[in-house]
């Protein structure tokens, strides 16, 4: 590749050749402070429910390894890579609305970032500690701005994140609930963001080149759904939810591996049965992930087992898979994909896998109709 070479950006789906891509940097990130969204409890860990502070820098320095690494690795294949600018996430963050005594980090830009076409679209973000996350992003979007005249730079509305934005003490509220009650929450959606204004994760949104697929989730409620199919008039925009007790991101329950193919959770169902109507009328075959390697959650890391799941497509026929998933990767072997092992273990606590940790910024091909085949209403 030359040494500066202009950036074009363009990517319309999870699998065409990828060719221009953002790799997060797991820098100082934070065990963040209490906050309406959410409350870290592990005190086995030394995070009991209140306290926050730095992940241990043994930790940072593992991950950024293999942070790293994968960056060669994907640099050696021909695509080009850039990466964030980490800021201070141990300082207090306020705006007249709030203060919020820890940011988090900057590892997952696929939670901050969204693109689609010739579009890259900063999320509203519903926690106050990642409120100004897209700053690490920016030296990177301004110098896209500069190098590509077409390039569509959006930022969606900043929410307010009042006390208005979340149902008060939602998680304590959770722990206290009879199983049938958390039944009914998770039928009903009932999650801790409120509708009072639009909120979204980038990473909650699937792409499909005409569709896009969003999930209902507890970072991503209604009316930031609404406003995405707003923004998105040209695309058809399609609710996704699934019977899970803390639904967060769709990489790790349903992902799009290649036109046809499609791979989902076996332990969160649908709970929108169009979805899966929608992909077996246009042809699409849904195979159930192979079990993960680990059984729960690795220490300080709120991301679960299926990040066995949390994968990134390079072509149609070429998937990179965190190395410790046996099973997964010896599954996508058998459906004849070429894998790319690559060492992640160490990263999830740094906010998710090979997925999360990365942001399109080019990829080969345009916005095609895979679904020509819809279902009214849906």
């Amino acid at each position: 590749m030359p040494a500066n070479p202009q950036t074009v950006v363009n990517s319309w789906n999870e699998w065409n050749p990828l060719k221009h891509v953002i790799v997060g940097r797991a820098d100082a990130t934070m065990v963040q402070a209490p906050e309406p969204a959410i409350e870290r409890n592990w005190p086995d860990h030394g995070f009991p429910r209140g306290t926050y502070g730095r992940l241990p820098p043994a930790m940072d320095a593992k991950a950024n390894e293999q942070l790293d690494n994968f960056a060669r690795i994907l640099e050696s294949r021909g695509v080009r890579v850039d990466r964030p600018t980490p800021l201070d996430f141990s300082q207090e963050v306020r705006t007249p609305d709030w203060k919020q005594a820890s940011m988090f980090g900057c590892m997952p830009p696929r939670d901050v970032l969204l693109t689609v076409g010739n579009e890259i679209l900063e999320a509203t973000m519903s926690y106050r500690s990642r409120w100004y996350e897209y700053l690490c992003y920016r030296p990177l979007l301004e110098q896209y701005f500069r190098e590509d005249p077409n390039f569509r730079w959006e930022a969606a509305p900043k929410p307010r994140l009042t006390e208005r934005t979340y149902r008060k003490d939602y998680w304590r509220k959770w722990e206290k609930m009879t199983p049938a009650e958390k039944e009914q929450a998770i039928y009903h959606q009932d999650w801790v963001l409120t509708e009072e204004e639009p909120c979204f994760d980038a990473a909650d949104i699937a792409r499909a080149g005409k569709d896009l697929f969003v999930y209902h989730s507890s970072v991503t409620n209604r009316a930031g759904i609404d406003w995405l199919r707003r923004h998105f008039p040209h695309q058809r925009l399609h609710v996704m939810s699934f019977y899970e007790t803390n639904p967060i991101h769709i990489d790790a329950t349903f992902v799009f591996l290649r036109p046809g193919l499609a791979l989902s959770n076996p332990k969160r169902v649908p709970l929108v049965p169009e979805l899966t109507d929608l992909l077996k009328r246009n042809g699409w075959e849904i195979v159930q992930a192979a079990q993960p390697a680990l059984d729960g959650y690795p220490p300080l890391s709120f991301c679960s087992p299926w990040l066995s799941m949390n994968t990134l497509m390079l072509d149609p026929k070429t998937i990179c898979v965190d190395a410790q998933e046996v099973r997964q990767m010896e599954q996508f072997d058998q459906l004849g994909l070429e894998v790319v092992p690559v060492p992640f273990a160490d990263v999830s606590a740094f906010g998710g896998g090979l997925h999360c940790a990365t942001a399109d910024v080019y990829r080969e091909g345009t916005c095609e109709d895979y679904f020509p085949k819809q279902i009214e209403g849906y």
